[in-house]
C-alpha cells in the first residue's frame, strides 16, 4: 500500500514542503497539513503500518528519523533533535517506541 492510497498527493507535497528546512518539523502541524487529522482511525492505522517499515508493530526511533520519507521518498530526514522530540511526544508508555494506539493518540492530539 502506498501513502497516496490513504492521503492526497498534493496534501503530502504541501505538508512535506512546509518542513523542508532543518529543525522546522512540528508533528501537530504536519498531521494537520497532510490531512491525517481528518482521517478515520482505520486510515490512521494504515498510515502507521506504512511507516512501520520492519512490520514490528511499532515505530522505533530509527524509523521515526525517516518518517517524512514514508510520505514521499524525496523528503528530508529528521534531525536527531527532531526525532527525539517526536519520540518523546508519541511514546506515552516510555518503552522507546510508538505503538499503533500511541500513534493514533498523537494524531488526535495534534
Amino acid at each position: 500500500m502506498a501513502m497516496t492510497d490513504v492521503l492526497n498527493a498534493e496534501d503530502i507535497k504541501k505538508a512535506v514542503g512546509a518542513f523542508a528546512a532543518a529543525e522546522s518539523f512540528n508533528y501537530k502541524k504536519f498531521f494537520e497539513l497532510v490531512g491525517l487529522k481528518k482521517k478515520k482511525p482505520e486510515e490512521v492505522k494504515k498510515v502507521f503500518q506504512i511507516l512501520d517499515k520492519d512490520a514490528s508493530g511499532f515505530i522505533e526511533e530509527e524509523e521515526l528519523m525517516f518518517v517524512l520519507k514514508g510520505f514521499t521518498p524525496d523528503a528530508r530526514d529528521l534531525s536527531e533533535k527532531e526525532t527525539k522530540a517526536f519520540m518523546a511526544a508519541g511514546d506515552k508508555d516510555g518503552d522507546g517506541k510508538i505503538g499503533v494506539d500511541e500513534f493514533k493518540s498523537l494524531v488526535a492530539e495534534s
